[in-house]
């Protein structure tokens, strides 16, 4: 998945300001897609510090996947919301941990997460197999 964002006006002084009042990410996950250079600027790999001018062409790059190799799948019932191939929306239960911890290594909503995908992405082999 790409976003991108046309820069109209001087409000932003470089592309870390649009990332952070735009694209509301994370320092942590603006650190991530600047690390696998992820963010260009007209097409271009570019310094998130770099200076803006109109209708400069901010665009982002998501196409990349963790490792999740530490995480236990544990089949759990997910309350899923809605889910798309890019999102999924679960309706959490109080209660129960987001990740693995020492308390939670395998209980947690990452677990069942980890579990369904795994799940899902058999199903799709086994598809394309047949």
């Amino acid at each position: 998945m790409e976003l991108n964002y046309i820069v109209k006006n001087n409000k932003y002084k470089n592309i870390n300001e649009i990332l952070i009042s735009e694209f509301h990410l994370s320092n942590r996950l603006r650190t991530k897609l600047i690390n696998l250079k992820r963010i260009y600027k007209n097409n271009l790999l570019i310094d998130t510090r770099s200076n803006l001018n109109i209708n400069d062409i901010i665009s982002i790059n998501f196409d990349y996947e963790e490792d999740n190799s530490n995480i236990i799948p544990t089949k759990m019932d997910l309350n899923i919301i809605y889910e798309d191939d890019w999102i999924l929306v679960l309706n959490k239960p109080a209660g129960i941990a987001i990740h693995p911890s020492m308390l939670h290594f395998d209980d947690s909503l990452s677990n069942g997460v980890k579990y369904y995908y795994d799940l899902i992405r058999l199903a799709q082999k086994n598809k394309t197999c047949q």
